[in-house]
């Protein structure tokens, strides 16, 4: 099979997609090109701030990919290139895309409110509150793991520290020009990108070399500053401007598989069952979560993108087309594993998923002159930049799922005693929200957060079911069409409840009681949303207001 063939045919099946699927979803749900948006009905200078299209699809591009889509696919390549590829395609055209889409779409009418708030309005307060405990447990975990991935990286790679660093003043000298002093955004991005590039000749020259634990304590600091920062100081600017990394690197990877022209080695199909990975249904699905579909995106969606959007026009290129480039990294990720023979490519993995990707994209590059040490420093270079950039994201995303879950219990509670009312003000706080949500992120980043990670991906695929569940609520309370999101819900119901059941029975052999507590949360909370949006699916809730 050629490489270039499988490239070629599932980027143009992208392109094709965006052009056709993706405008026929936004005629579906009555986008209005020139509709007014939360980031100007709402602008508060903090949270709500509209940003240009280039701008803000930098951020959100830069917040859902991470190394998510490099990764799972990367791991998922034991089961074969065909099962895959896929599900990639399949995955991101007919499910991924349209969460991200409908996530931001649902999100802009409700002013701004997160998944949370739209299953609230939809489908009643009780389901609110249970979403929003869940995505905040949900959020803890990632900002837990993702802070051990950053701290493990500047210690193995100081170069990347240092490099990280100095992104974070550029970012801020560049938000400042573009907010406060009107600089044009071309000549800005010129200037910034080269200045991007002596940060990372910087790195490599002068590392910065610290403990793990050090490293924590200083990224727990940061992602508290970051969390309660204006977008437009930090956010919006270093995504942005971290996310023309991640396009040089696909496009690198994009001319070096052409020019390359690799023939992939690994069989289509190599198992059913594999003895680490267990049965590729329903673990494929899992394993590839931010490649194809991943519930994250759906906090993203709803609670940054959403407030930051200027045009509601932007939302099909924001929404739909930045889980299709998502898709593009991840076939590229998939190539750089399956290109390789079943041994090679077990060799690789022991180094982890990223040192099969950045050998792979790199031997690519050598096509086109770059050198393989080059290319791959390169390559983990910017997968480093992102880790952190999904980071200081779902620390913000936590802080807004807590402090929501705080605001809607002090309202509830505003004819109650003042003490109740005042302790719940102070929790709702911005600033005691994000230090208690960090707070604990990094005692379990300390601690215990390797005995559950194992349900991380069923928990964000779980996430994504809900949302596609949140979403259809609000399509049917309108009397839309939302036809295109049944079929992916129920799948990803059934992927997400079925590994669970794997998950809690594997570890009640291995008398971990922990996680099977957790998976058993997680089934309930899912089987209770599922009853108390029935009604308003099945159209019975209408006619009972009727």
């Amino acid at each position: 099979m050629s490489g270039v063939l499988l490239l070629l045919v599932t980027f143009l099946l992208f392109i094709l997609a965006y052009i056709f699927y993706g405008g026929w979803l936004a005629k579906q749900w009555g986008l209005n090109p020139q509709g007014k948006t939360p980031a100007h009905e709402l602008y508060d200078g903090v949270d709500y701030v509209p940003a240009k299209a280039p701008v803000l699809l930098g951020h959100h591009f830069a917040s859902i990919a991470g190394a998510g889509p490099i990764n799972g696919p990367v791991l998922a390549a034991v089961f074969g290139w065909l099962p895959v590829t896929l599900w990639i395609v399949i995955g991101n055209i007919f499910m991924g895309a349209v969460h991200d889409f409908g996530s931001l779409m649902a999100s802009i009418r409700h002013k701004g409110l997160s998944i949370g708030g739209i299953i609230d309005a939809n489908v009643g307060k009780g389901a609110k509150r249970l979403f929003l405990l869940f995505s905040w447990l949900t959020l803890v975990l990632i900002i837990a793991a993702f802070a051990n991935i950053v701290a493990d990286t500047f210690v193995a790679t100081p170069q990347t520290a240092t490099a990280s660093l100095l992104f974070i003043p550029l970012a801020m000298v560049f938000g400042f020009s573009i907010y406060r002093r009107n600089a044009p955004l071309l000549v800005s991005t010129l200037v910034g990108l080269a200045v991007l590039a002596l940060c990372i000749w910087l790195g490599l020259s002068f590392p910065i070399k610290l403990s793990k634990s050090a490293w924590l304590i200083l990224i727990s600091f940061y992602i508290i500053c970051a969390s309660v920062m204006p977008v437009w100081m930090l956010l919006q600017p270093r995504d942005y401007l971290n996310s023309f990394l991640l396009y040089a690197m696909i496009l690198g990877g994009f001319v070096g598989v052409i020019l390359y022209h690799p023939t992939i080695a690994m069989p289509a199909v190599t198992t059913f069952k594999h003895p680490t990975q267990g049965y590729l249904f329903p673990m494929l699905f899992i394993t590839i979560a931010c490649g194809a579909i991943s519930g994250f995106h759906s906090l993203v969606a709803s609670g940054t993108t959403a407030k930051q959007l200027d045009k509601e026009g932007d939302a099909k290129v924001i929404g739909y087309g930045g889980m299709l480039i998502e898709g593009a990294l991840a076939i590229l990720a998939t190539l750089s594993a399956v290109y390789l023979t079943t041994d090679g490519y077990a060799t690789l993995l022991k180094g982890g998923p990223v040192n099969v990707f950045s050998t792979g994209l790199a031997t690519f590059m050598t096509s086109f002159g770059i050198e393989a040490t080059a290319g791959k420093t390169f390559v983990a270079l910017a997968v480093s930049a992102f880790a952190l950039t999904t980071l200081d994201t779902a620390a913000r995303l936590g802080r807004f799922a807590f402090q929501e879950f705080f605001q809607e219990t002090t309202t509830a509670e505003a004819g109650s005693s003042g003490s109740s009312s005042s302790a719940m003000s102070f929790l709702a706080n911005r600033y005691v929200a994000s230090v208690i949500t960090i707070g604990i992120s990094i005692y379990l980043a300390f601690t215990s957060w390797k005995v559950i990670w194992p349900m991380f991906g069923s928990a964000n695929q779980l996430l994504a079911a809900v949302a596609l569940l949140a979403i259809a609520t609000w399509l049917a309370n309108k009397g839309m069409n939302n036809k295109m999101l049944i079929a992916p819900m129920i799948f990803m119901f059934i992927v997400t409840l079925t590994a669970l059941i794997f998950l809690i029975q594997s570890n009640i052999a291995k008398g971990n009681f922990i996680l099977v507590f957790f998976a058993g949360l997680l089934f309930v909370l899912a089987i209770v949303l599922i009853v108390l949006s029935y009604n308003v699916l099945s159209g019975k809730r209408k006619k009972q207001e009727a």
